[in-house]
């Protein structure tokens, strides 16, 4: 069985399973099957708005994709959230990332 459908499994069992829902956005991410990573990221951090990583790979993705405006927007977010929930490492790297892109 291919991670995909492992995860999408684990998927259908526990929808809010951050872990899963998490590991299949970075699968796609790294297929650069953008469409389908980017609709991961949103249910991940739609129901677990405190999963500091997932704002920092849905906006490396976003970058990816050519999609800095949005990958901004992530990344204050993400810094926001790090902020909340004290993640300081979190914080450095998407502050680093913001000052790289130029934003």
């Amino acid at each position: 069985m291919d991670k995909i459908a492992m995860l999408t499994e684990i998927l259908q069992m526990n929808p809010k399973d951050a872990f899963a829902r998490y590991g299949l956005a970075m699968e796609f991410a790294g297929r650069d099957d953008f469409h389908d990573a980017f609709a991961q990221f949103e249910l991940l951090l739609e129901a677990n708005p405190d999963y500091v990583p997932g704002y920092q790979m849905y906006a490396q993705t976003l970058v990816k994709a050519g999609r800095v405006d949005d990958a901004v927007i992530q990344l204050n977010r993400g810094i926001d959230c790090a902020l909340r929930v004290d993640n300081q490492h979190a914080l450095a790297e998407m502050s680093q990332l913001l000052e790289e892109i130029g934003s």
